[in-house]
């Protein structure tokens, strides 16, 4: 098996086991289940490679660990992580409530208050002293982590649901802000606690933002040329899978000099694997060219938040 076949294989078995047909009557419960592993992934991350190599990581989690650590170090005062991790997510919370998605709110609500009653109980643990190793693999379990939350129809909470209001009340993107929030804690850590520990924490949120990437491809936007003799079919599959439109050429095959029908669409690309592994079961003479879309402009449709 070849790298791209392997890469293939790899992003259509997660897919099977993480895509859950609304219908089941299970559906719930196994959104919940993910909620949890995720959220206990989450802290045993913390009590293992974060707070021990004295990282700094993104968003609430980062302002919840400085905060710990300007009280312990200047006020000689300890606070557990879950008052202030919940403190610092009160007010997105609400407003995701109201402006996003009940049910995604309340998966989102169940993940940070398990992150922070697990982090709290769990036993802080030395893997290895070597800081390097800590932001590599702390990253990647980071993005694990997340990754079971953002499969279950939920986030993590704190920035996410500032990123995700923004995209959809405003149809802006936020995350580039975000980012630059980010850069602001680590230059406050690097400035309270040594540079060191700030730049390694890049590397942490560096690993983790990169692998995410790669496991959760909800936001990210593929582009489909489907060259086929079954053009209304193919259509409406890309019309029942996934709800988006698409555009038809007609045109000539210049080899055999036959009409030939080109089908184009823009999908997200956590639908790609299912929809192209559909496509040729319809049509397995079908020529298909996939794309990686860096921006798109006008009317797409994104699958809403529940």
């Amino acid at each position: 098996m070849n790298e791209k076949n392997k890469k293939n294989f790899i992003q259509s078995s997660i897919h099977t086991i993480f895509e859950i047909h609304p219908n089941s009557k299970y559906f719930s419960i196994i959104r919940i289940f993910l909620v949890c592993v995720g959220s206990f992934l989450f802290a045993l991350n913390l009590n293992i490679f974060v707070v021990n190599s004295g990282l700094i990581p993104g968003g609430f989690t980062g302002i919840t660990e400085l905060t710990q650590k300007i009280l312990l170090t200047f006020f000689d005062i300890k606070i557990p992580f879950a008052p202030i991790y919940y403190l610092c997510n009160l007010i997105p919370a609400i407003i995701s409530f109201k402006f996003i998605g009940k049910k995604f709110t309340l998966l989102s609500c169940l993940m940070i208050l398990l992150s922070g009653f697990f982090t709290d109980i769990l036993p802080t643990i030395t893997v290895t002293d070597d800081i390097l190793l800590s932001a590599i693999f702390g990253g990647l379990l980071s993005s694990v982590a997340v990754s079971f939350c953002l499969f279950a129809g939920a986030t993590s909470g704190g920035t996410d649901f500032i990123a995700i209001f923004i995209s959809e009340r405003f149809g802006k993107d936020a995350w580039n802000y975000i980012l630059y929030a980010n850069m602001i804690i680590l230059a406050v850590a690097g400035f309270l606690f040594g540079w060191e520990s700030a730049l390694y924490s890049m590397i942490f949120q560096f690993t983790a933002t990169q692998l995410l990437n790669y496991l959760y491809r909800r936001y990210q936007k593929v582009t489909l040329f489907v060259i086929t003799n079954k053009p209304d079919e193919i259509y409406t599959l890309i019309k029942e899978k996934t709800n988006h439109d698409a555009t038809l050429f007609t045109g000539e095959g210049c080899f055999e000099k036959q009409t030939r029908h080109l089908i184009y669409s823009v999908i997200s690309g956590d639908e790609k694997n299912l929809l192209v592994n559909a496509i040729k079961k319809v049509d397995p003479q079908a020529f298909v060219n996939i794309v990686n879309s860096k921006q798109i402009l006008g009317k797409f449709y994104r699958k809403p938040n529940d």
